[in-house]
């Protein structure tokens, strides 16, 4: 029997996955459906994605499950076949990703969670199946059109500083929980207005949108498929393109080119550029925009005082972290705020 967790180091898996030429599909899905045995299921998926070779980040809980992940190409018709047999996730639709280099993940994580999204929703206050209409990318188009709609972004500021639709309201918010009641009380006063929503796959959405009819929103619609699945209906239907820049995606990619636009700019210097990194200094490792000149003038990392922690010892960065990981790692959920970037 196999072991239900991962028990090789992250980087010699990274190193393995880097090499590896198996040609992969990075995809993702995710499902709202009550699971009654979430321990039994998750190490049942585990198993079954450990035979076939697949890499990735799942969450599940008692309300469903968001999955990222990829699979080895020649595996993938065994893929869906299998998770279809399970009740739960029968015919459940994937978004596949925009630019593949089959290095999106590492290494298989599936966590049990509270909830699949973080949105800090009561979720027995409301109908969260009571969701808003879900369009196609050729009715998003023409209701952005409308300028009396009202378009949400419904992802982070990181996020929508590399790339979004024109003329989006995109909050100034590092969390999704947030985000919810900022937006509502944005546009508490505009409640019989056409609102259009979109995030990165739909899943955000798919409880915003519930979240909004609840507050007496009358008009409430949503990018069916999200971000990743509207570019795909826009290259088969040739239709124009109104998203700006690039996708943020939650992998080792980082980001998916969605057109050439260029909306954001590095962190250090001010120059167009929008692809982010982490610093170098794994203590630190704040995500921000950091342009090729930028990388190698302060050595990948975000600051002079990580570049000065880098350039010590491994055995000494390992003694100035102790103690400090909670400072740390809020440190990383600045994303691109950091005072001294």
């Amino acid at each position: 029997m196999c072991p239900l967790h991962n028990r090789v180091d992250k980087r010699l898996l990274k190193q393995r996955i880097l090499n590896d030429t198996t040609p992969r599909t990075t995809l993702s899905f995710y499902r709202y459906v009550i699971i009654q045995d979430i321990e039994i299921l998750r190490n049942e998926l585990y198993r079954m994605w450990d035979k076939l070779g697949c890499l990735g980040r799942i969450y599940i809980a008692r309300e469903g499950i968001n999955a990222q992940m990829t699979v080895p190409t020649s595996q993938m018709n065994q893929f869906k076949e299998e998770l279809y047999t399970i009740p739960y996730f029968k015919d459940v639709p994937f978004k596949i990703a925009v630019e593949e280099n089959g290095k999106s993940f590492f290494k298989l994580v599936i966590k049990i969670k509270q909830k699949i999204v973080a949105d800090g929703l009561n979720d027995d206050a409301f109908d969260v199946t009571n969701v808003g209409k879900h369009l196609t990318a050729k009715e998003f188009n023409e209701a952005l059109e409308n300028p009396d709609t009202i378009v949400v972004d419904m992802r982070n500021h990181y996020e929508s500083e590399i790339g979004k639709f024109k003329n989006a309201i995109c909050p100034d918010v590092d969390t999704f929980k947030e985000e919810l009641p900022l937006v509502a009380e944005m546009l508490k006063e505009k409640k019989e207005k056409k609102l259009l929503l979109y995030c990165t796959g739909g899943i955000r959405c798919e409880k915003a949108s519930a979240y909004f009819k609840h507050l007496g929103f009358e008009d409430v619609n949503q990018l069916h498929g999200g971000i990743i699945d509207y570019v795909r209906q826009v290259k088969n239907e040739g239709l124009e393109n109104k998203f700006l820049g690039r996708n943020f995606v939650f992998d080792e990619r980082m980001a998916e080119r969605i057109s050439e636009d260029i909306i954001a700019n590095c962190h250090q210097c001010g120059k167009p550029f929008d692809l982010h990194t982490n610093c170098k200094n794994v203590a630190c490792n704040l995500l921000f925009i950091q342009c090729p000149d930028c990388q190698e003038k302060m050595n990948n990392c975000c600051s002079e005082d990580c570049m000065n922690i880098v350039a010590l010892p491994e055995d000494a960065q390992k003694e100035l972290r102790k103690g400090h990981q909670k400072e740390y790692s809020k440190m990383l959920f600045k994303k691109g705020r950091y005072n001294k970037l």
